[in-house]
């Protein structure tokens, strides 16, 4: 291997750590705009629901603590049997100053089956402005008034994002879920962001729905799979910006096997495939572990040293920015496995053209839309 070969891809990997770290470094040190309460527009926060694990009482609890001072809570069912149901009418009995309300539907067609509780949901929000977040998601206080602050603050902001991060859960599956998710995705999300290419992950998106309707609706994102992401895009195109606010939220994790692990990130890749191909091509680049025979090729023995010096900095250094020093045994231990286990599931992506998703086996075509199984 001539050594001008193999400085490419070690050169790439090193440039996509160092400049991922920094995004997340940026965003981590930037302050919320300086909105007074007053003057923050009034917002519903839509949560859709689908079943009860045991961290969704007090992942919900966050939403009703939030220092805004006009917001309100609408959460959607599909089965008026839904555990869910029970949790959330506890913490309406217990917080009766926060008003939420809750919708129990029969979801209109589609094959994203949040897309279609968020359809049956969107008729019953008093407000024009609203904040999707998923009913996993733990918030600090602050979080609805920092994401409406952001977008009163720019009239040319069509949405607004946010980084989260894996928290708790148990099993070798949430090890590498924490480590992938304040790793790889986090900078995956920023980078690209930071240069005005939106890179929108769904667990928290405040956008103006009257904005969305001009776009198409929400009904443009009934059949495809990946729908944060489009709905980004559909704004990005729109010539409204798309941006990241200066907050972090959590993604609380359950148990979590080797296997599911994999399986959510066979998922998350084949999505990644049919949306931004080239891209996904270079994803190895991301990975020390797939470029030390390169880094081998140049330096020999100290390619060891290169590998674990960006391991440290794409997920360490990532984990200390976006949470502080709290897991911090998770990115430095788990690191290595991470990428053997990716890289795996990465190449399985080229060749897997159907899904199982909340029970329903589907097929994923070109940008993640989805035919149901005849």
């Amino acid at each position: 291997m001539s050594q001008f070969l193999a400085t490419i891809p070690v050169a790439l990997c090193s440039a996509w750590t160092i400049l991922g770290s920094a995004a997340l470094a940026r965003l981590a040190a930037t302050r919320a705009p300086n909105v007074a309460p007053v003057l923050l527009p009034a917002v519903t926060v839509l949560k859709p629901l689908c079943g009860a694990d045991p961290s969704l009482e007090d992942c919900l609890e966050s939403f009703f603590t939030q220092t805004h001072p006009r917001y309100e809570l609408v959460f959607g069912v599909t089965d008026p049997e839904d555990p869910a149901l029970a949790v959330v009418e506890r913490l309406r009995a217990r917080h009766p100053e926060v008003t939420a309300r809750v919708v129990v539907h029969a979801p209109p067609p589609g094959q994203n089956p949040k897309i279609a509780n968020l359809r049956g949901m969107v008729p019953y929000a008093s407000h024009d402005l609203v904040l999707v977040s998923d009913s996993n998601v733990r918030a600090p206080a602050h979080y609805v008034a920092a994401m409406c602050a952001v977008a009163a603050s720019d009239p040319e902001v069509g949405l607004v994002s946010t980084l989260f991060v894996g928290s708790g859960g148990t099993g070798l599956g949430s090890a590498l879920e924490s480590v992938q998710l304040a790793g790889f995705c986090a900078a995956g999300v920023a980078l690209p962001t930071a240069f005005g290419d939106a890179a929108v992950i769904g667990k928290s998106m405040l956008f103006s729905l009257a904005a969305c309707e001009r776009l198409g609706g929400l009904e443009r994102l009934a059949d495809v799979l990946a729908e944060d992401y489009v709905l980004g895009k559909m704004f990005q195109h729109s010539g409204r910006r798309v941006v990241l606010a200066p907050v972090i939220i959590e993604n609380v994790l359950g148990r979590m096997t080797l296997k599911a692990f994999a399986d959510r990130h066979l998922r998350w890749s084949m999505m990644r495939f049919r949306l931004r191909p080239f891209a996904f091509l270079l994803e190895p680049l991301t990975c020390p572990l797939a470029v030390l025979p390169f880094a081998w090729a140049l330096w020999g023995p100290w390619a060891l040293a290169w590998a674990v010096s960006t391991l440290f900095l794409r997920d360490v250094v990532a984990s200390v920015s976006l949470r502080g020093a709290r897991e911090l045994h998770r990115p430095m231990v788990y690191g290595w496995l991470r990428d053997a286990v990716v890289l795996v599931v990465w190449a399985l992506a080229f060749f897997r053209k159907h899904i199982s998703w909340r029970g329903h086996r589907v097929r994923m075509g070109a940008g993640t839309l989805l035919f149901a199984e005849r």
